[in-house]
């Protein structure tokens, strides 16, 4: 897991606040930040989108991406430890928050190996810090569907799926993100993220005393998670039955 892009920081409110505080309301689905542009491309503007934007490939990429692999048969002992070492590389440039390069490298990771889990994980990454939250959930679902019991990777997913309640309040997404979650949780019901999501998806369905359940478990397992703001509005619909939060 790559804890330190912590994707979820920015999500841990109920979803009405989401979209007041982070000015969402008007990056719908339909926003330009969250498709692929419909005009050609050079190939210079496609290496940086997540799988090269998609479509057919050009005589110019093809070409490309054969030297690359070429070279890269010559550097190393096997096309996946290609791929892993330009995946390590691009979490290093996304932690320095550049996107557009570590995008690029994810894309090769993912030509070299395209069962790499992390390639998938880090363009959801850097798709979701750019707000680009269709591809962020396309790309997380990608290395989900290769790494169905990756509890951090579910619990990622999750929290695309409540930032996209929180633009769209379509119910699919709340209930995606709640059989993620109890997937993950049953995995591993240790990993506090899990939990104050979970925390988060019961609020918005309104069962509150199973909100504090959860809350109160993240809180036991990683106290500096805890969103006051969120703790505030849960207590406005119910005490905390434990008493923790007078």
């Amino acid at each position: 897991m790559k804890s330190y892009f912590v994707i979820w920081l920015v999500l841990f409110v109920p979803a009405v606040s989401i979209a007041q505080e982070t000015h969402l309301a008007s990056a719908g689905l339909s926003s330009d930040t969250n498709i692929a542009q419909k005009k050609p491309l050079e190939l210079k503007d496609k290496r940086v989108l997540p799988l090269y934007g998609g479509g057919t490939k050009t005589s110019e990429q093809i070409d490309e991406e054969i030297k690359f692999l070429s070279d890269c048969d010559k550097s190393f002992s096997s096309r996946d430890e290609a791929s892993s070492f330009f995946s390590a590389r691009a979490w290093e440039y996304l932690q320095e928050g550049s996107l557009d390069t570590a995008c690029y490298r994810f894309n090769l990771a993912n030509l070299l190996n395209d069962k790499n889990v992390e390639a998938y994980w880090g363009l959801g990454v850097v798709s979701y810090q750019r707000e680009s939250w269709v591809d962020a959930k396309r790309m997380l679902t990608k290395g989900v569907n290769i790494s169905g019991n990756n509890v951090p990777l579910l619990v990622d997913l999750s929290t695309v799926d409540l930032k996209l309640y929180a633009i769209t309040n379509r119910q699919e997404d709340l209930e995606e993100a709640k059989m993620l979650l109890e997937h993950a949780v049953g995995l591993d019901s240790t990993y506090a993220l899990g939990q104050y999501n979970m925390a988060l998806v019961q609020f918005n369905l309104n069962e509150h005393e199973k909100s504090w359940e959860h809350l109160h478990k993240g809180r036991v397992l990683d106290f500096s998670g805890i969103n006051i703001d969120f703790v505030e509005m849960l207590k406005a619909k119910m005490p905390d039955p434990q008493g923790f939060f007078k």
